[in-house]
């Protein structure tokens, strides 16, 4: 099949999954890639968490941060708990910013990134990010203002009308009536935006080896493994990644490393057209699209 046909056929089963998406898959060693829309600006939720690690990190590694320091969590610092972490907490907690790390990244706990936000706040990890030459990642805001969405206004019968005004709700220029939709005022990224990240946690010139070791590590660990871990993760292979779920938008982004030696970034940010919640059917088509990328373009570069 040639390359415009695939792109064809893969756009239509994410019109069909009633999704609409921005992939890209890099070769990390030749730099080929293959992509749909990958400049698309999106709102990424908790995709966030990566930069935000890499900071904590780099200032760790700088002196400005002890990464054994203990930080005290406070209990309820989430108006809506969220299905694991430390939003489920009834007592206060004395944690380690390094450990604070781990939770953010791996379980994606909010309330262990807000508490990261706190020593490190939204602007100075846009600052950091610029010192390290990772480009086209906004951080704006704290993940609490994730919670804070049309979703936790309702009950969770009428959820589904939370997704219908967030699908419904935006404007051509990607603004929205939803804040955290709207990519002036949201954390932002795009799928060549965290394709590069990774190409430079995977091959570090500009972040210090120390850092994106520890990063990759994080990422190789990460416990939410349901949308495209079930493609690209095998016996012969390895996927490393962080997710990203608000309201409509579905995201994730990693590596897979073959034990053949291949290795490949993949990006896959989507925001779904169908008003419901649980959709196991739109996270299987991202991992089927991003899987076919990946082996289009193996066989292309064979």
């Amino acid at each position: 099949m040639t390359t415009t046909a695939l792109l064809s056929e893969l756009r239509a089963t994410l019109q069909d999954s009633g999704l609409h998406g921005s992939f890209l898959v890099r070769d990390l060693d030749t730099g080929d890639e293959l992509g749909i829309d990958p400049e698309i600006e999106f709102p990424v939720a908790s995709l966030v968490k990566v930069p935000l690690a890499l900071a904590t990190l780099e200032r760790v590694r700088r002196g400005e941060l002890d990464a054994a320091m203990p930080v005290e969590v406070a209990p309820g610092r989430l108006s809506v708990p969220g299905p694991t972490g430390m939003s489920r907490f009834r007592h206060p907690a004395r944690v380690a910013v390094e450990d604070l790390v781990y939770l953010s990244t791996c379980i994606s706990d909010s309330v262990a990134a807000d508490a990261l936000f706190v020593l490190t706040p939204p602007s100075r990890v846009t600052e950091l990010l610029k010192d390290l030459g990772v480009k086209g990642i906004s951080v704006r805001h704290t993940m609490n203002e994730l919670t804070e969405t049309p979703a936790e206004r309702f009950e969770a019968a009428d959820v589904h009308l939370a997704h219908a005004l967030a699908i419904d709700a935006g404007t051509p220029g990607r603004g929205h009536r939803v804040p955290q939709l709207d990519i002036s005022h949201a954390n932002t990224g795009t799928a060549r935006a965290f394709v590069d990240l990774l190409h430079s946690l995977w091959h570090p010139t500009t972040i210090p080896t120390e850092v994106a070791g520890a990063v990759r590590t994080l990422l190789s660990a990460n416990v939410l493994r349901h949308r495209l871990a079930p493609d690209f993760a095998s016996d012969a292979a390895t996927w490393s990644s962080k997710t990203g779920t608000l309201l409509n938008l579905r995201h994730e982004a990693g590596v897979v490393e073959h034990t053949d030696g291949h290795r490949y970034a993949v990006a896959a940010l989507t925001e779904s057209s169908v008003a419901a919640s649980s959709q196991p059917g739109a996270d299987a088509t991202m991992g089927q699209v991003a899987r076919r990328l990946r082996d289009h373009l193996r066989v292309w570069a064979a």
